[in-house]
């Protein structure tokens, strides 16, 4: 009599998401399991040995940074994007972009500003390229440092928002610089001001400090949990409003339609954050320990700023107003990570 031999059940889905019962998704199909370095059953990040610098690097400043998780590849950008469904929305949001640069410039808005306005764009806008470019250099090493390529995903289109962001700031430099000619924008003026002006000195130390912040965990909380939430504030939302009370709305519409980019970095490190502490929550004492280490370096560069726009405009805005209200931005969004961390921590205490 023959045995029947019952066959193994044919997967019905991609084996490396495990037994699971329903097709992943595009996003989980392209950004699953995509970070090399994180493979199964290695003994270090590269094939090299193990003592070699890349190992030792990774060693040190990923595997064994004081945020962790479980397991890394259960977490989830909540906009789950790809790179088709980035560049489709992003194409959709520049078209809004040039179309309001075009009507502005060809009504000659920029030939009408105000002298103290122009004064605060050549001193405040123009060079803010500067610290951008460092944000998406940080931004750049968070996700090549990643310990999940859904880490890296979110990062890399983070790092090309930023890029957008120089390019938009470049753009409108030419501009101005055609409109206002005595003004020095669009010269090596911007550069001197980010190197020496005193209101730009201490967001300058703030983003040179990250620079060389090495562990990918303090770096990812440093620049997208306090530093970008405190000076978005200030350069985006406050800037903005306070563009349009001088007469610039196109500065304004230009920051409403960027701001979009922050909000999304915003909801994937505020979900990161909240991921890493509910699967191990050691993990917060070590974001809430880099959160007071950083805070105050972002208020004091918040605050340079804020004298800058408290100065120059026709119409100002109190500096300590200003202060005040990049800090409850940071508060606001680290409030839904902290305070539910504080739970899960007596929880877990027996």
């Amino acid at each position: 009599m023959t045995e029947h031999v019952r066959k193994p059940r044919a997967r019905r889905t991609f084996s490396a998401f495990g037994e699971i019962r329903k097709m992943p998704s595009e996003y989980e199909i392209v950004t699953h399991g995509q970070n090399w370095t994180t493979r199964e059953n290695r003994t270090s990040a590269f094939e090299q040995n193990p003592s070699s610098a890349p190992n030792m690097w990774f060693n040190t400043y990923r595997d064994n940074s004081a945020l962790q998780a479980e397991d890394w590849e259960q977490f989830r950008d909540p906009d789950q994007y790809t790179y088709r469904m980035y560049v489709n929305a992003q194409a959709e949001s520049e078209s809004q972009v040039h179309g309001v640069l075009e009507e502005y410039a060809s009504a000659g808005s920029a030939a009408t500003l105000a002298p103290g306005w122009v004064e605060t764009l050549a001193t405040l806008y123009t060079p803010s390229r500067y610290p951008v470019h460092g944000f998406q250099q940080i931004e750049a090493y968070i996700g090549y440092m990643a310990p999940t390529s859904y880490v890296t995903n979110a990062a890399g289109l983070a790092t090309a928002d930023f890029l957008r962001r120089v390019t938009t700031i470049a753009y409108r430099t030419r501009e101005l610089q055609l409109a206002q000619p005595s003004s020095d924008i669009g010269t090596d003026r911007e550069r001197r001001v980010w190197e020496t002006h005193p209101g730009w000195q201490p967001a300058r130390k703030a983003v040179e400090s990250v620079l060389v912040t090495y562990d990918w965990g303090e770096a990812f909380t440093a620049l997208n949990l306090v530093l970008l939430p405190t000076l978005d504030d200030v350069l985006s939302r406050q800037f903005g409003e306070i563009a349009r009370d001088n007469g610039d709305e196109l500065t304004w519409l230009l920051h409403g339609f960027l701001d979009a980019d922050n909000q999304r970095r915003n909801r994937w490190s505020i979900a990161l954050a909240e991921f890493a502490i509910t699967q191990q929550p050691s993990s917060a004492s070590a974001i809430d320990k880099w959160v007071a280490k950083w805070s105050p370096i972002a208020d004091a560069a918040a605050h340079g700023l804020a004298t800058i726009l408290a100065e120059t405009p026709e119409i100002p805005r109190n500096a300590d107003a200003i202060t005040a209200g990049a800090k409850a931005a940071r508060e606001g969004l680290l409030r839904g990570i902290l305070a539910p961390a504080e739970a899960v921590e007596k929880v877990s205490t027996p």
